[in-house]
């Protein structure tokens, strides 16, 4: 779960900044979506990278949710611990991306995040057996 946490960190470094995945996403949707205006490129770009939001933050919800598990299965306290955790970590994420160049915070990213891990709990409801 750590390790997880700090890919989260890392992926909100300068490194990841838009311009920067941009310049490697952008080709791969012009192959993709060869007739698509470079607006509508820009713009799936932006859905790419929301999309990567809400994965990085369904896995993290996987392995809270893993973590605080125990021998009666899924739990629906252990899934709101798990979206709180989440969504705690997401507004510290956010945080930190107010003070790296090239990033900014925000709100949004932090929904979307939640939903995220929110999707994640849901997923784990659907898969692991409640026992009282």
């Amino acid at each position: 779960m750590a390790a997880w946490a700090a890919v989260i960190f890392v992926a909100s470094t300068g490194w990841f900044a838009g311009p920067r995945t941009e310049s490697m996403v952008l080709p791969v949707l012009a192959w993709l979506f060869p007739h698509a205006d470079h607006e509508t490129l820009l713009l799936l770009h932006a859905g790419v990278r929301k999309l990567g939001h809400f994965t990085e933050y369904f896995v993290l919800g996987v392995l809270i949710a893993r973590a605080l598990r125990d021998e009666r299965g899924w739990q629906l306290h252990h899934a709101l611990m798990a979206v709180a955790l989440a969504g705690s970590y997401a507004v510290t994420d956010e945080l930190h991306q107010r003070f790296v160049p090239g990033r900014t915070a925000a709100a949004g990213d932090v929904v979307i995040d939640t939903l995220g891990a929110t999707a994640a709990q849901i997923v784990l409801a659907l898969r692991w057996p409640s026992r009282p």
